[in-house]
């Protein structure tokens, strides 16, 4: 199961996961054109080897294991999977 990055993101759009991510998972990254569009980071769920090195990086603890989404951020799972396509 995937990580998912959650609604304390928006508007923050700190990209220390992006850092941390060891497979480039996590976009839009701010030298991407859609950073400034964005209201959020996304995780490509295909992509994310679910190794968790962007949770503590998070200063706003908005990135979740899929199992362990919150019930009133669950529809974000699949806001991240559409962002990528999937």
């Amino acid at each position: 199961m995937a990580y998912v990055i959650a609604e304390p993101c928006i508007g923050t759009k700190d990209t220390a996961c992006v850092d941390a991510c060891p497979v480039d998972c996590i976009h839009p990254k701010k030298d991407e054109n859609d950073h400034s569009e964005a209201e959020q980071l996304f995780i490509d769920p295909v992509e994310c080897i679910d190794c968790g090195a962007c949770v503590p990086v998070c200063p706003v603890s908005a990135i979740y294991a899929g199992d362990d989404l919150p019930d009133k951020w669950v529809s974000f799972q699949e806001k991240n999977a559409t962002h990528f396509g999937r």
